[in-house]
């Protein structure tokens, strides 16, 4: 089953391998380079049968970092082009991954001698973004409560980074709303402290994340598919949980959304999580059972054998590796090969195929 077509609107992954966004941090305000177009299209040379980029910004202080990949303005589209041509080609479908990060904007790579908040003469910026003035932790920025005129650039933002994902020639989007980035910070009641329309009850607090699905929606392209990227739960009491995520996921495939994509965790730190094997994949079994929505699941998905259980027991109708995809940019080949499934290798690589 994990090398079956999986067809979404008009277009076909050739399997139901995805490649989960990872963030890079090596973009030069906003702009993909090289290492994004290699980094990217090993994955495609190696069978996945989707290939995400990491969290693209839709607005430059919607950057995790000052190294984050962009889409904010025209000068990012031409390399972007190169490297959706580039997967496409090897068969697998190029996807985008769009995001504002929110009060999680404007911080240290992890790699840097630094950590949490970027100073502006280093490259951060003061402009940071959040339903409420609450900052993430004590060395991260305090941000700013959104204003309407704010609520109206951060949708026009996802809106024209919609369009220019088109332009570039990728065939697919997903909207980031996990993570305690932006919108998931809109959606839990930890960091949605609102006295508006867009914070208090569920109903309230889900507003803005569904005018974003919507505005996004309505510009991308009909036959072409919708993911959104949720956080199943805050993992904290009082916080974002998986009753609320079905609810929310309903209203997204009432809204055009084509498979939510079930994550967890990063909206607050020092939770406990209980990370093991597939440890997220129980909420995108309950989410495509009750909501009646196509999922991905996530999450230490590591072997063949464990990813096909997945999907060919009904948990889930994909599944989205990241580390593992570090580890082994071909593991789409080599698990087809360990699972007796009949796929196509690169003709540079035939020689290398297991018997």
């Amino acid at each position: 089953m994990l090398f079956e077509p999986l067809p979404i609107r008009d277009v076909t992954l050739r399997n139901r391998v995805g490649v989960s966004p990872m963030c890079q941090y090596s973009s030069d305000d906003g702009h993909a380079r090289d290492w994004h177009l290699v980094h990217l299209g090993s994955f495609a040379v190696g069978g996945a049968g989707l290939v995400m980029t990491e969290a693209t910004a839709v607005l430059p202080e919607g950057r995790i970092s000052p190294e984050d990949l962009g889409i904010y303005h025209d000068g990012h589209v031409p390399v972007l082009r190169r490297i959706a041509a580039f997967v496409e080609a090897q068969g697998a479908v190029p996807g985008m991954q769009l995001a504002h990060a929110g009060r999680k904007a404007s911080t240290y790579r992890p790699w840097a001698d630094g950590h949490g908040r970027v100073p502006v003469e280093e490259g951060g910026w003061e402009n940071v973004v959040a339903p409420s003035a609450l900052p993430f932790s004590d060395d991260y920025p305090t941000p700013r409560a959104l204003d309407e005129a704010g609520l109206m650039r951060v949708v026009e933002g996802f809106v024209t980074a919609a369009e220019r994902a088109l332009l570039a020639g990728f065939r697919l989007l997903e909207i980031h709303a996990a993570h305690g980035y932006l919108l998931h910070e809109f959606l839990s009641p930890l960091s949605n402290r609102r006295e508006d329309r867009y914070g208090g009850s569920f109903q309230h607090r889900v507003r803005f994340p569904l005018e974003v699905v919507e505005a996004v929606r309505a510009a991308w392209p009909d036959e072409l598919p919708l993911f959104v990227r949720i956080s199943a739960t805050d993992w904290a009491e009082g916080g974002w949980d998986a009753d609320q995520s079905v609810e929310f996921a309903r209203l997204l495939g009432e809204r055009g959304v084509d498979l939510v994509d079930c994550s967890s965790g990063g909206l607050v730190p020092g939770v406990n999580i209980p990370v093991g094997p597939g440890f997220q994949v129980p909420f995108a079994e309950r989410v495509r059972r009750e909501a009646e929505i196509p999922t991905g699941a996530v999450g230490m998905i590591t072997g063949a054998e464990q990813a096909e259980a997945i999907v060919a027991d009904g948990r889930a109708d994909m599944v989205f590796l990241a580390r593992e995809h570090l580890r082994q940019p071909h593991w789409a080949l080599l698990a087809a090969s360990e699972l007796g499934a009949q796929v196509e290798w690169p003709a540079q690589y035939r020689r290398a195929r297991p018997a």
